[in-house]
């Protein structure tokens, strides 16, 4: 579990930093990247402050957790969680929150002020993913009810997915809305980050070294090959060039998808999961977005948040009780499966659109969203920080 943890935050640090960090202008490189650093650092330390205690302490009426562990008050040495220290179950959750809200940035880059993303991360981890985290991993109302996730699906993805795309329509587009990554292989170094600290993303949810994270490792690396092909050849046919962008798209939204799968799944469902993980997001990102116009920076809705959406139904059909007890999808005789998964993927929008639009407009009162028209022009890396990402005579 220490070593899954420290791959879970080498998802953010510096997987996710170079991944968005790549695919930005060289102007707002810095400024990306950073964006993800200091999520990673506020989180650390909200989350053993009062996050952990919210989320995964004695339930409240489904909806909280007991404030009675802030600051880690009554986690010792001796204490567990399960059958691991609950110590090294406090930051693996804590890398989970802190991805989620790194994840959002995406949406945001090149536009938003970088006192306002400070602030927004502050009030969004507190306001909206602990209380979800709670619903669907500790206790809640969503746990009572059956819904199935297995690493975060929903906690995660959904989660990060509908916060990027209310904040991209509330900051409204760029002046240059376009995305041509200035370093496309520090993209794709990023992607390999991601592939490979995933597996303590998925493996690592089944908290043991036992069989049921060996069938979640297996179906991750399975899904994400599947879906990175699979866009490979849709972008192919539909646009007559395969790019490596597109099989690095392809492979997030793989890994996505089987997120709430994975220790659910047996690895048909993981290969079908991984198909339409490759073709779904890829029309949303090419076709569909620029038809609605908003400017979602880098498609957090699109690849996040769509194939998230997707990756819930799809365990609601394919989860199967040989694989996991916990889980009885449609295929297994449990049609009501699919309707929990739809209940829980529909409160966690409807609670997470509406709680970002609120935190927006509190920022927006106090420190304003977005940066002039001069400081966008100029790029965030100076307007923002005084630096620049690359200082090449």
């Amino acid at each position: 579990m220490i070593v899954a943890t420290a791959l879970v935050m080498l998802m953010t640090l510096p997987g996710l930093a170079l991944f968005y960090g790549g695919m930005a202008k060289k102007k707002d490189t810095l400024n990306t990247i950073g964006m993800s650093f200091v999520a990673y650092a506020l989180v650390s330390v909200i989350w053993v402050i009062y996050g952990y205690s919210l989320a995964f302490n004695t339930d409240i009426s489904g909806i909280i957790g007991s404030p009675s562990k802030v600051f880690l008050r009554g986690v010792d040495t001796n204490s567990l969680q399960g059958t691991i220290p609950e110590f090294i179950f406090v930051v693996f959750q804590l890398t989970f929150a802190a991805i989620t809200v790194a994840l959002i940035s995406g949406s945001y880059i090149e536009r938003m002020k970088f006192s306002a993303w400070v602030l927004f991360s502050i009030l969004w981890v507190s306001l909206v993913y602990v209380p979800v985290a709670h619903w669907v991993w500790g206790g809640g109302f969503l746990a009572k009810l059956g819904a199935l996730d297995f690493a975060g699906g929903t906690v995660v993805h959904i989660n990060a997915g509908i916060a990027g795309l209310v904040g991209a329509l509330l900051l409204g587009r760029r002046k240059e809305p376009v995305l041509i990554p200035s370093n496309l292989p520090m993209v794709v170094l990023g992607t390999g980050l991601l592939w490979f600290g995933w597996f303590g993303f998925n493996a690592g949810s089944a908290l043991a070294s036992n069989s049921l994270a060996a069938v979640a490792f297996l179906n991750t690396n399975t899904a994400t090959a599947v879906a990175s092909i699979s866009w490979m050849f849709t972008e192919w046919l539909h646009a007559k060039k395969p790019t490596i962008l597109g099989l690095a798209s392809g492979a997030i939204a793989g890994l996505v998808a089987i997120t709430p799968a994975a220790g659910f799944v047996n690895v048909m469902g993981a290969i079908v999961i991984g198909i339409v993980a490759g073709i779904v997001p890829y029309f949303m990102v090419a076709v569909v977005k620029h038809k609605l116009g908003y400017d979602d920076a880098l498609d957090v809705f699109g690849i996040h948040g769509v194939a998230g959406i997707l990756g819930a139904i799809l365990t609601g059909v394919f989860a199967d009780p040989s694989i996991n007890e916990a889980g009885k999808g449609l295929l297994y005789g449990n049609p009501g499966q699919v309707f929990i998964q739809l209940v829980a993927v529909g409160t966690t929008i409807v609670y997470d659109a509406v709680m970002t639009f609120i935190i927006f407009m509190v920022v927006k009162a106090l420190v304003g969203l977005k940066v002039n028209g001069d400081e966008e022009v100029v790029g965030l890396d100076k307007s923002q920080h005084g630096e620049s990402a690359y200082n090449i005579s």
